[in-house]
């Protein structure tokens, strides 16, 4: 099997873009759309919806690698990096508060040029406190470094990167490409992807690659509209997962890049999509809290906010009454109390019946 990085055009990617002329203009559409519409909002609005975008692209891009962490660490990170909430307790996972360090860094230096120095600070924030690999420098092992499934005896080599010695050099290419791109490719998106897959494809890191990668086409698209975007790439292609991995072990097969491209203008165009809809959503809670805040109790007032840092997508499973007392320390008889309250005052939404019965916001 010969790797495109084995090849004698490597690294000069070829593609065509006729095929997504439109998702090309559809994307700069809906980049003025969503400032348009953000621009609609009040500052704290604007602070909230961002907030929620970068804690929503922290959490997918470490569940993409099988990272699951907490939503509230998370956000207690960021809103603490802000200078929102400066006085929150640090978290006790190293991994929340790495990724939400990398987020800011990524999205405060947007345009700053790319540089080895760059790369190397933004993997010692993302594994904060891991002991187990080499942090803040280029791999340097002699083994073969394997994208690999399948258990013990079974598995099956998704690809091979180039060997450790040759990460120098690779790299030294990479960031020049990257930093003369911005001037040579001038669709954003098409930078973005070219530049996700160049990465990805040279490996450089011990681990964290998939992650700085998705940072590095998040730095392009920022670059090249002119501020940090406003969606979450990650939660697009955590949706999908698989067909991320696909498209991405296809195209590393061969410097013709152009179905690579094609997919992941979509699925930045989903993120966007995604974005519009979270932002929309943050404007109705404003209005929600605005109409609501004076006929909820303490418990209640919790209860309906922790729903709805959830998104646009709703609480995953909806309330119930086991819900409410775990979330509240309430007993029984009040958390059902409280239950009939929101739905008698139209906040809740009952759905199914009996025990079953869950309740959703009614925005």
């Amino acid at each position: 099997m010969r790797y495109n990085w084995q090849q004698k055009d490597w690294p000069n990617f070829q593609y065509q873009t006729t095929d997504i002329e439109d998702l090309l203009f559809d994307f700069a559409q809906r980049t003025g759309r969503i400032s348009g519409v953000l621009e609609g909002l009040s500052e704290t609005e604007q602070t909230e919806a961002m907030i929620n975008l970068m804690v929503s692209e922290a959490i997918k891009t470490s569940e993409i690698e099988g990272e699951y962490l907490s939503r509230n660490d998370v956000m207690s990170s960021i809103k603490r990096n802000l200078g929102i909430q400066p006085n929150l307790p640090l978290t006790i996972d190293k991994r929340a508060e790495g990724v939400a360090e990398l987020m800011l860094a990524v999205r405060n230096g947007f345009n700053e040029p790319l540089a080895a120095q760059v790369l190397f600070g933004w993997h010692t924030m993302l594994l904060k406190g891991n002991n187990s690999v080499q942090v803040g420098q280029w791999r340097t092992h002699e083994e073969p470094t394997q994208i690999v499934s399948g258990g013990m005896g079974r598995e099956i080599v998704h690809f091979e990167a180039p060997p450790s010695r040759r990460v120098p050099t690779e790299m030294d290419g990479f960031i020049y490409w990257f930093n003369q791109a911005q001037d040579t490719i001038k669709k954003p998106i098409v930078r973005a992807a070219v530049a996700h897959l160049y990465f990805e494809s040279i490996h450089p890191f011990e681990d964290g690659n998939g992650r700085i990668g998705r940072a590095i086409a998040e730095k392009a698209l920022s670059q090249g509209i002119g501020r940090p975007v406003l969606f979450s790439l990650s939660k697009s292609i955590e949706g999908n997962k698989k067909v991320y991995y696909d498209a991405l072990q296809r195209a590393q097969r061969s410097n013709e890049i152009t179905d690579w491209v094609n997919y992941f203008v979509q699925t930045v165009l989903d993120a966007q999509i995604d974005a519009e809809q979270e932002i929309e959503f943050t404007l109705k809670k404003t209005k929600f809290f605005d109409k609501h805040k004076d006929v909820l109790n303490d418990r209640q007032q919790k209860v309906v906010r922790r729903m709805l840092e959830e998104g646009h997508q709703g609480f995953e499973g909806g309330m119930n009454a086991r819900k409410y007392v775990s979330l509240t320390g309430a007993s029984k008889a009040t958390s059902t109390r409280d239950l009939q309250n929101l739905v008698q005052k139209g906040i809740f939404n009952p759905i199914g019946g009996g025990r079953s019965t869950r309740y959703e916001v009614n925005l």
